[in-house]
């Protein structure tokens, strides 16, 4: 969920093989059987969207996240607007929305035709501060988007309770937040629901696009599964106008495909045995870079109120000169994302909402120095050696008079 690549270009070092910040390739090769045995499945019943593989995987997530209901749907962005939809959010309703995170969270309150209200993070958990709902909440206010980001869960219990003080429905953007727990609970199941994605970055990441939405609520999951479908309720030619709390909206084309279904059955099968080598993989890095002056923070799971079971989808530091290390990265070939290069306060399409440079300064901090590094199973401790190594050197050499 980054909104811009940093991916090596140009010729890496004379004798230094590429090292990319993200890929597959090594997993599929691993995996490549159990893939072709499930789009098999899909071929041979000859319903390649929307059909009983997606069927299969919506049943294999509810078993492994807990959740009462889980809805396939297109993409992680259309999790959340159904999701938003489904709550009976209406137009004009303000929802608040961290201003560190990927556009999606904001643009689908915008897109539910709701209003998103920004509000600051936490330094270093790069998550919702709760402190500041109760400093943002209006008359409009219906709904708090807390996003699941990095390694780790917001602090769910003071959000849960501010909201609560408020009378605000929570909506988890848990996109990034498969297999993360709260107190045994997984994320997206402590609110109203919650939104995954499977882009193919993602700790369970698909070969395109695909999402879900989790909850626990059989009506929101009801809705959710109609808006998925053009307001369709299973093979009736009926397409709904009015059922509750939809406000005679219709729905949309968001279904899931059956190949995406396959990839994810199949990888399904692997997820744990991958968060816990990203576990062993971010160990390494912090190990390696726990030393370096000029690196202003590394990834750290905070003391909450409650046990949590992180999960770390990308290794993300804060440092010096972060677009000068990115540039010496690059050329030494090794690839990197920014996360994020413009909070979204300071985004274009919100400039109507007033907001201004200064507003949300610990949002605005991490967007100048934050960077995340080369992170994926299969990724060789040797090229986390190198990574480490090239940073180091860096660094080093920008310190000196």
């Amino acid at each position: 969920m980054s909104t811009a690549s940093t991916a090596p270009a140009g010729k890496p070092e004379t004798g230094a093989g590429i090292v990319p910040f993200f890929t597959q390739a090594r997993r599929f090769g691993q995996l490549w059987p159990q893939v072709t045995r499930h789009v098999g499945d899909v071929i041979d019943r000859g319903k390649y969207s929307h059909g009983r593989k997606v069927a299969e995987l919506e049943r294999a997530l509810a078993a492994y996240t807990g959740a009462r209901y889980v809805i396939g749907v297109n993409n992680g962005t259309d999790a959340l607007v159904l999701l938003l939809r489904a709550c009976g959010l209406e137009p004009g309703d303000e929802v608040i929305v961290p201003a560190f995170t990927f556009i999606a969270s904001a643009s689908a309150v915008a897109l539910a035709r709701c209003r998103p209200v920004f509000a600051d993070i936490e330094p270093g958990t790069y998550c919702l501060d709760p402190d500041s709902i109760s400093r943002t909440v209006t008359g409009r206010t219906r709904a708090v988007m807390p996003v699941h980001l990095f390694c780790q869960m917001a602090d769910m219990g003071r959000i849960l309770a501010a909201a609560d003080s408020h009378g605000l429905i929570v909506v988890e953007d848990s996109a990034e937040a498969i297999g993360m727990r709260w107190n045994g609970v997984h994320a997206g199941l402590l609110g109203a629901g919650g939104a995954l994605s499977f882009f193919p970055t993602k700790t369970l990441g698909a070969l395109g696009d695909a999402g879900a939405v989790l909850t626990d609520d059989r009506e929101i999951a009801e809705r959710a599964g109609i808006l998925r479908h053009h307001g369709r309720m299973g093979k009736t030619i009926d397409h709904i106008a009015g059922i509750s709390n939809l406000s005679g909206a219709s729905g949309t084309n968001s279904k899931m495909d059956d190949i995406q279904a396959a990839v994810l059955m199949a990888k399904l099968t692997c997820l744990e045995a991958d968060i816990a080598e990203r576990a062993r993989l971010a160990a390494c890095y912090t190990e390696r870079l726990c030393d370096v002056p000029g690196i202003l923070r590394l990834p750290a799971v905070a003391t909450r109120t409650a046990p949590v079971d992180p999960v770390h989808y990308v290794y993300l530091i804060e440092v010096e000169f972060r677009d000068e290390l990115v540039a010496h990265l690059t050329q030494a070939g090794i690839g990197t994302e920014v996360y994020y290069p413009r909070p979204l306060h300071l985004q274009p399409c919100f400039a109507d909402l007033g907001y201004r440079p200064g507003d949300f300064p610990h949002a605005e901090a991490a967007c100048e120095r934050a960077v995340a590094l080369p992170f994926y199973p299969g990724l060789p401790v040797a090229d986390v050696d190198r990574v480490c190594g090239a940073i180091r050197a860096f660094l080093r050499a920008r310190s000196r008079p």
